[in-house]
């Protein structure tokens, strides 16, 4: 004990007082257990979007025609009666890590395919990420995209984000969080999408092409990740909406 009859312990002893490990001992409880809560609730926040998948280590087949522009895409008929639904699928073609599927689907543009990927989807869109070396031709007729529904000028306010990992390979895929990343992304050749919000939260996605219809991923690196407004016309390609615009015109937000 020391002067004033508390407990003392000098490190070189082989035990500490009795009262004095006992209360460590809950201190040290108590600072786990604040240590395991912290732990658990960070999990939950960054818990996967239901929304959102990536079937990560689960490749599968698919067949279809290539579009090689404005973005690589697969073409890829929907079986059976199709209701108000497109009569063709598209799914964005990216590549492995940070890489757009350009030089993947080289010499085959317009033909039609058979491929392995990986599929990432959320909210009824479907990105494939191609197996390198997969894309063979495959005999049969294409299968050409609908013909583009114009659907008038609109100005619209939303967020560009990366398409591959806002669609599922990364959680979280967008806002500041994910700025960098998806700058990486983009400027790789994954395809930018305006994601735009209604008063409800339901989400709108609109790939992002220059007035003349052509990719654009360098011109919009300064907008990734911050509210923006983009006035431009809008039409639909199938399954997919397209806004095209000069990313000139682009407008930051507050």
């Amino acid at each position: 004990m020391n002067a004033d009859g508390g407990e003392f312990y000098v490190g070189y002893l082989p035990h500490a007082p009795a009262g004095l490990a006992r209360a460590l001992r809950w201190r040290a409880l108590a600072l786990l257990g604040f240590v395991g809560l912290v732990a658990v609730l960070v999990v939950c926040s960054h818990g996967l979007r239901p929304a959102a998948r990536f079937e990560y280590g689960a490749p599968v087949e698919l067949a279809g025609t290539v579009v090689a522009r404005p973005y690589p895409h697969l073409n890829v008929r929907r079986p059976g009666r199709v209701g108000t639904l497109a009569p063709v699928s598209s799914y964005a073609l990216v590549a492995p890590w940070k890489h757009g599927a350009d030089a993947l689907v080289a010499g085959f543009d317009g033909e039609n395919v058979r491929l392995r990927a990986t599929l990432a989807y959320r909210d009824g869109v479907v990105v494939a990420e191609l197996e390198p070396g997969s894309v063979r031709r495959e005999p049969g007729p294409s299968t050409p995209a609908p013909a583009p529904q114009d659907l008038g000028r609109r100005t619209l306010v939303g967020e560009i984000v990366d398409s591959k990992c806002f669609f599922g390979v990364m959680n979280p895929g967008e806002l500041k969080p994910h700025r960098a990343c998806a700058v990486r992304c983009i400027s790789g050749g994954i395809p930018p999408v305006l994601c735009v919000r209604d008063a409800a939260g339901r989400a709108s996605y609109f790939l992002l092409v220059s007035s003349a219809g052509e990719a654009l991923n360098h011109a919009v690196l300064d907008f990734v990740a911050e509210p923006v407004e983009i006035t431009g016309e809008v039409e639909r390609r199938g399954d997919i909406l397209v806004l095209r615009a000069d990313p000139a015109t682009y407008r930051r937000l507050e």
